[in-house]
């Protein structure tokens, strides 16, 4: 038996039991609980994650490609390979992360990717940078896709989605974190004989090998077994979550649930949405420097004008994820944040003046984060069982990031004409592909909750609530399961 349950058996409705009978004051302290053990730190490593993997273009407008001889195509390259290896070790990390321990996991991949960021000041060459943004990359790969999986084993559905918005607001806390930390740093140059981009690696990479340290002793192992719960706030976390869900069960790894991933729509579907939006995501994240910069400002005033584009995105990605959470909807809120970061790349591409631009710049940022913190939870609310929401999860971000490749490639030297004109248009295609997802996605998925109620309905016959096992073996495909759209 590859399957066993771990709690009181719940309703069977993957979407539902009546959510008031695990809303009681007991509940809501338990959920309180988790979140100031989960959200705080994995937050933390997710602002740095990000932090280390897009100071490089803070870095290059304090010198980075003058002082290695990098040309703008090579930065380019450079930054390619980060996603390379993104790509590469995602899916394989979070199949790791499912046969070991987030605690010893999560915190070593920081630990890695910390060492190799000091790394990155103290090359002294384009291959030396080349091969370390590589080995950064591989490092990074398994964080995301192994903080959402884990959110999983935590977090009813209807939960996860604000979770994950807090967690990805680290992204945009980190871009403008970054922007008055780089400023800050810069100002180091010629202390030790190093230039300030090089100290903007290696302070913030020690930051996070400090933290990594520190992780160890506080992110969490998996739920039923979660030192930090009394045993009957394990036994009530595991029911609340077995009434609704897999994720009171212990699933023994299987190879056919890896297959279910491979082979469900769906589940690409998520993938090329994230195709979609990760093209602009990370060229706007990585980019937005020298796209300031390139308006006419000092790179002073380019470092610190990082800020209010990623402050107002952190606002909008909360603001709007905790009304989408409230409403029980994700597809309309994904397609209005795409809407929001084209009327973004819009202004970019028709306006001339550097002010105009700027105001381009938040409009692009709160669309861009704010969409990509919405579909990044989805999965995770409608892929069972769990190695293959594990699974899919990690595709997600694999596919994804194929288009952040496309991104830093795209944004080359003989592009950057007019402002980055042509990438500007090429990003709104890429929004323009992402609404049609969105769009096909929640068709589908509205028609087979439909499906699925007629069905029920025109049974003759009463059918009977699933065992736990067989409900992990038929998982999203059951007829009780509800796909949250």
């Amino acid at each position: 038996m590859s399957v066993k349950s771990l709690s009181e058996k719940g309703s069977e409705s993957a979407t539902g039991s009546s959510s008031d009978d695990f809303n009681t004051p007991e509940d809501k302290a338990l959920v309180r609980k988790i979140d100031l053990r989960l959200l705080p730190i994995l937050t933390f490593l997710y602002l740095l994650s990000f932090l280390d993997r897009t100071n490089i273009g803070n870095a290059k407008i304090d010198g980075l490609t003058t002082d290695l001889n990098v040309s703008a195509s090579e930065y380019n390259t450079a930054l390619a390979l980060y996603f390379v290896a993104y790509v590469i070790f995602e899916v394989p990390a979070n199949i790791i992360l499912k046969r070991f321990d987030p605690k010893i996991w999560l915190p070593s991949l920081t630990l890695f990717w910390g060492i190799a960021s000091v790394c990155q000041g103290l090359v002294k060459n384009k291959a030396g940078l080349f091969g370390i943004r590589f080995l950064l990359g591989v490092a990074e790969a398994g964080l995301f896709p192994g903080v959402i999986y884990l959110f999983s084993v935590y977090y009813r559905r209807h939960e996860r989605s604000w979770r994950v918005a807090i967690f990805f607001g680290g992204a945009a806390l980190a871009g403008a974190f970054g922007g008055i930390l780089a400023y800050a740093i810069g100002k180091m140059d010629g202390i030790g004989g190093r230039k300030g981009w090089e100290w903007i690696f290696i302070l913030e990479g020690i930051l996070t090998v400090a933290v990594s340290l520190v992780a160890y002793f506080i992110v969490p192992t998996w739920s039923h077994e979660a030192k930090f719960l009394t045993e009957s706030e394990k036994k009530r976390l595991l029911k609340r979550l077995n009434a609704e869900s897999d994720a009171g069960l212990v699933e023994k790894f299987e190879w056919v649930y890896v297959r279910q991933a491979l082979t469900d729509h769906l589940v690409w579907g998520y993938a090329l949405l994230f195709h979609g939006f990760a093209f602009v995501l990370y060229s706007l994240s990585l980019f937005l420097p020298t796209i300031i910069a390139g308006l006419g400002f000092a790179t002073w005033k380019a470092q610190l004008m990082t800020v209010p584009p990623n402050s107002l995105a952190a606002l909008s990605i909360w603001g709007t994820v905790w009304i989408s959470s409230k409403v029980n909807r994700r597809a309309p809120f994904i397609i209005a944040a795409a809407v929001v970061a084209i009327i973004g790349y819009i202004i970019l591409v028709a306006t001339k003046t550097a002010g105009a631009q700027y105001v381009g710049t938040l409009f692009a940022a709160a669309g861009v984060y704010t969409g990509n913190a919405l579909l990044l939870s989805w999965p995770g609310e409608n892929v069972s069982a769990q190695t293959k929401r594990a699974v899919a999860v990690a595709m997600q971000i694999t596919i994804g990031d194929i288009g952040a490749i496309a991104g830093v490639l795209i944004y080359r030297p003989n592009f950057n004409g007019h402002r980055f004109r042509k990438p500007h248009i090429i990003a709104i295609g890429y929004l323009l592909f992402a609404i049609l997802v969105t769009l096909y996605l929640s068709i589908w998925m509205n028609r087979e909750n439909k499906r699925r109620d007629a069905v029920l309905a025109e049974s003759k016959e009463e059918i009977e609530p699933l065992s736990s096992e067989e409900r992990q073996k038929q998982g999203d495909r059951s007829l009780h399961y509800r796909y949250v759209i």
